[in-house]
C-alpha cells in the first residue's frame, strides 16, 4: 500500500525532521503531519506547506483527533529518546517515551484508517553482556538486562507495539531496531565519547561495535513506511571495528581503567556534563553488540550504503575533529616495534 497522509513524530529532532522532509519529497505521498512538542527541525522548517507541523504532545489523548481528522494512514513514530538529555530529565524522559508511545498506539487502535505502524526502535533492547550471542537475529526477544534507561523504554515501546498489531491485525507493524548511529550530523552519546581526547576504556576489553550512518537510518525508516512488510528488523552497517580501532581512527588517546571503576568515570562525565553515561553505555562499552542484518536485505530489500568503518570515518572527517595523536605516527611507531622483535 503506497501511503497517501503520513504523520511522523519526533519532528523536532534530527531523524524525525529529516524524515518528514524525505517523505514529503515523494510525489506519491499526498500531505505529510509533523507532530512534536517543540519547533520543527530546520529540514521541516525549510519546507513550509510541504510538511504541515502540528504542535502536538503525543502523551495527550487529543492526538487520536489530529489522526482520525486527517485521515492518516501511515504513522511513523521515531521520537523514541535513546539519548536523555541528562539524570536530572530521565523521568520526563520516560514519560514521554513509554506513556507517549501508549497514548500514540491508543489513537492508532481508534483510528480506521490507520493501515501502516512503523516504530523507530534500538538495538540497545538486546542489551550487552558476555552471554549474549555473537550476532543477534530478530528471533531474539528484547531483554530487560536494564531495570532503567532507554534501553528499558524501547523494550516495553515494543512490547506495546506487540499487543497493538494483535488487535489491529490489518495494520501493517514494523519496528526497525537501529544500532549506534554515528555521522557528522547527529550529536549522540556516542559522537561525544570519540570526540575526547582521553577516551576511557574497559582495562582487557576490546569490545566489537557496529555502527549505522545517519543517513542509512534516515533511508531505512522511510523505506518502512513505503513498502508493504511488516515485522521487525534489524539495521546496520557491514562489518566491525574494534573499540580499539576506532580510537585510533579517531586519533583519540585510549585511557584504560578497570572495570570496576568504569562506572566512576561514567558518572564524573555526566557530572561534568561532558558526555551522559548511563549504566547500559558502560556495558555497551564492555562487551560490544553486533547485528545480523539478513532480514533487513531480503525482506525489506534495504542495504545500507555506509558500512561501519566508512560511516565512522565520514564522522570524523565530517565532523572536524583534529587527531590528539597522529594515526598515522603511531602506525609507524608499530611497524617500528614489530621489527625490532
Amino acid at each position: 500500500m503506497t501511503p497517501r497522509t503520513v504523520l511522523v513524530t519526533g519532528v523536532g529532532g534530527y531523524l524525525g525532521g529529516h524524515l518528514a522532509a524525505r517523505l514529503a519529497a515523494n510525489p506519491a505521498i499526498d500531505r505529510v503531519l509533523g507532530v512534536d512538542t517543540v519547533g520543527p527541525y530546520r529540514a521541516v522548517a525549510g519546507l513550509p506547506g510541504r510538511v504541515e507541523f502540528v504542535r502536538a504532545d503525543i502523551r495527550n489523548p487529543l492526538i487520536a483527533k489530529v489522526i482520525t481528522s486527517a485521515e492518516v494512514d501511515t504513522v511513523v513514530h521515531a521520537s523514541l529518546t535513546a539519548n536523555p538529555p541528562g539524570p536530572s530529565r530521565r523521568s520526563a524522559v520516560k514519560e514521554m517515551n513509554v506513556i507517549g508511545a501508549m497514548q500514540l498506539l491508543a489513537a492508532c487502535q481508534r483510528a480506521p484508517s490507520v493501515r501502516k505502524l512503523v516504530i523507530k526502535s534500538t538495538a540497545a533492547v538486546y542489551g550487552a553482556g558476555a552471554r549474549l550471542p555473537a550476532v543477534l537475529t530478530e528471533d531474539g526477544p528484547p531483554r530487560e538486562l536494564s531495570s532503567s534507561g532507554y534501553a528499558k523504554d524501547a523494550v516495553e515501546v515494543e512490547g506495546y507495539a506487540r499487543a497493538f498489531a494483535r488487535r489491529r491485525q490489518d495494520v501493517e507493524v514494523t519496528v526497525v531496531r537501529l544500532s549506534n548511529l554515528i555521522g557528522p550530523s547527529v550529536d549522540t552519546v556516542l559522537t561525544r565519547y570519540f570526540a575526547l581526547p582521553v577516551v576511557p576504556t574497559v582495562l582487557g576489553y576490546d569490545p566489537r561495535i557496529q555502527l549505522l550512518h545517519s543517513e542509512d537510518a534516515l533511508a531505512v525508516l522511510e523505506r518502512a513506511a513505503t513498502s508493504p512488510v511488516s515485522g521487525v528488523f534489524n539495521a546496520g552497517g557491514d562489518g566491525v571495528l574494534l573499540l580499539s580501532q576506532a580510537i585510533r581512527r579517531a586519533g583519540r588517546v585510549p585511557f584504560p581503567v578497570p572495570r570496576a571503576a568504569m562506572p566512576t568515570a561514567g558518572r564524573l562525565l555526566r557530572g561534568a556534563r561532558v558526555v551522559d553515561f548511563s549504566a547500559d553505555h558502560v556495558r555497551y562499552l564492555n562487551h560490544g553488540r553486533v547485528l545480523d542484518t539478513t532480514r533487513l536485505r531480503t525482506v525489506l530489500g534495504f542495504t545500507p550504503r555506509w558500512t561501519t568503518r566508512q560511516a565512522f570515518d565520514d564522522y570524523v572527517h565530517g565532523s572536524g575533529l583534529r587527531p590528539v595523536l597522529d594515526p598515522t605516527v603511531i602506525e609507524r611507531l608499530e611497524r617500528r616495534l614489530v621489527g625490532t622483535r
